[in-house]
C-alpha cells in the first residue's frame, strides 16, 4: 500500500512543478488513476479551488480536490441515491487531513505570499502529501480493488 501512496505523491508533485494548481494537480492525479472516468474538459472544474478558492485563502485546493475524487468514487448521480456515503467519506478525509496539518484553511497552512517561492515550496509539500494521504485513505475505504496498480502513463 506504502508504494501506491508514495506514487501519488509523487505524481500530484510532478504536475503541481508542472504548473498545475494544488486541487488540479490532486484532481488530475486520480483521475488518471482511476483510468479518466472525468473527461478533460470537465477537469477544468478543479482549476478555481486552487489557492482556498481563487486565492482567498479559505478552504486548501488539495482538500477540496481531494473531496473532488471522493466524490468520483462514492457520488451520486441522481437524488434518489443516497448521499451519505460521499459525505462520510468527506467527513472522514476532512478529519484525517486536519489531524495531519493542522488547519484545512489554505492560508493558515502556508501564509506565505501567494506565488512566492516560500509559498510554492509549501503547496508543493502539502499537494504531494495530501496526495499520499488520499491514496492510503482510498485504500483503506476499500475504494479500490485490492490489486490496484497504477496505470502506466506513456
Amino acid at each position: 500500500m506504502n508504494d501506491l501512496a508514495l506514487e501519488a505523491r509523487s505524481r500530484a508533485g510532478s504536475k503541481f512543478r508542472n504548473g498545475l494548481n494544488c486541487s488540479e494537480s490532486i484532481v488530475h492525479t486520480f483521475n488518471e488513476m482511476l483510468n479518466n472516468p472525468v473527461s478533460s474538459e470537465a477537469l477544468k472544474m478543479a482549476t478555481g479551488f486552487g489557492g482556498g478558492l481563487g486565492h482567498a485563502g479559505c478552504m486548501c485546493g488539495a482538500l477540496t480536490g481531494s473531496v473532488m475524487v471522493l466524490g468520483i468514487l462514492k457520488g451520486r448521480f441522481v437524488p434518489e441515491e443516497a448521499r451519505e456515503p460521499a459525505y462520510n467519506l468527506a467527513h472522514d478525509f476532512h478529519d484525517r487531513f486536519l489531524k495531519e496539518y493542522g488547519a484545512t484553511c489554505c492560508r493558515a497552512l502556508n501564509p506565505h505570499e501567494f506565488d512566492s517561492q516560500e509559498h510554492l515550496r509549501g503547496c508543493l509539500k502539502l499537494t504531494g502529501g495530501t496526495a499520499k494521504l488520499l491514496m492510503e485513505f482510498i485504500r483503506e475505504k476499500g475504494l479500490v480493488d485490492t490489486d490496484f496498480s497504477w496505470p502506466t502513463i506513456a
